[in-house]
């Protein structure tokens, strides 16, 4: 490993950076590359074939320009489809996102959990095998929004995003008795990197209080185990952002706390 490792993270677009924000935190030493595959956003619109397909080749060719010390896969769509197929194709160490739905059994009160994603993660095998092995008797309510995705996006770039269409989406995971707090959902897994980027709306939209469930800081501790002990207090001033549209993200100080500060390549 070098003194200073390079960290590719990758994401359909913009919401890999909630993860990429706790990972920089974790390792100040690092440089970073963030990839935002905005030609193919989203990934829920395309067939698992078509985004094997799209993805696997792609980070090869990132790979190869980059030369990452580690990937972290910051998306759950990605992970639960592609991840084995780039750790069989690269040998380049991946860190994948899923949906968090261990941690959110284990410690949900009331048993009841709810699993917000895009479709495709909710549906894929890769999800319901995790309820099967980690559900711990809870009843899990998988919540497939079409829409949440493209919403984070439209806000983190400042434009309007009505209370109303946010709800749309979050308020089938809000299952049970509302005035009786011990029978109803008490738990709300984030199983989209976009969606914290809401996270103080979903808050507030909530029809009661929930435990919101963010899987970028374990992300970010597996990384940082991954690429052993720090060299030593050098923080890396150096990032680079790149869309695979090729076009110019216009986002400017809207980024910066995501980077920790570091100046955009």
């Amino acid at each position: 490993m070098t003194d200073t490792p390079t960290i590719l993270v990758f994401d359909s677009g913009l919401g890999g950076l909630t993860v990429l924000r706790e990972v920089v935190a974790a390792r100040s030493d690092a440089r970073y590359v963030y990839v935002a595959d905005d030609a193919f956003f989203p990934y829920g619109h395309h067939s698992e074939d078509e985004i094997i397909a799209r993805v696997v080749p792609l980070m090869g060719e990132l790979i190869g320009t980059h030369d990452p010390d580690l990937v972290v896969i910051a998306c759950n769509t990605a992970s639960t489809l592609v991840l084995s197929h780039l750790r069989a194709a690269y040998s380049v160490p991946f860190v994948g996102t899923v949906p968090a739905i261990k941690p959110a059994c284990a410690q949900s009160k009331t048993r009841r959990v709810s699993v917000l994603g895009t479709k495709g993660t909710v549906k894929r095998e890769y999800t319901r095998a995790l309820i099967r092995d980690f559900a711990q008797g809870c009843e899990v309510t998988l919540v497939g929004s079409p829409e949440l995705a493209s919403l984070a996006e439209a806000a983190l770039g400042g434009n309007p995003v009505s209370d109303g269409d946010i709800l749309t989406e979050l308020k089938p995971c809000f299952v049970g008795d509302p005035e009786d707090a011990g029978a109803r959902t008490d738990t709300v897994v984030l199983a989209c990197t976009h969606y914290p980027l809401l996270l103080d709306r979903l808050r507030k939209l909530a029809p009661w209080p929930v435990d919101w469930i963010d899987p970028a800081p374990a992300i970010a501790r597996r990384v940082s185990d991954l690429l052993g002990p720090k060299a030593g207090d050098l923080v890396q001033t150096g990032a680079e952002m790149i869309f695979t549209s090729n076009r110019a993200h216009g986002l400017g100080p809207a980024l910066t706390p995501f980077f920790g500060g570091r100046l955009l390549a």
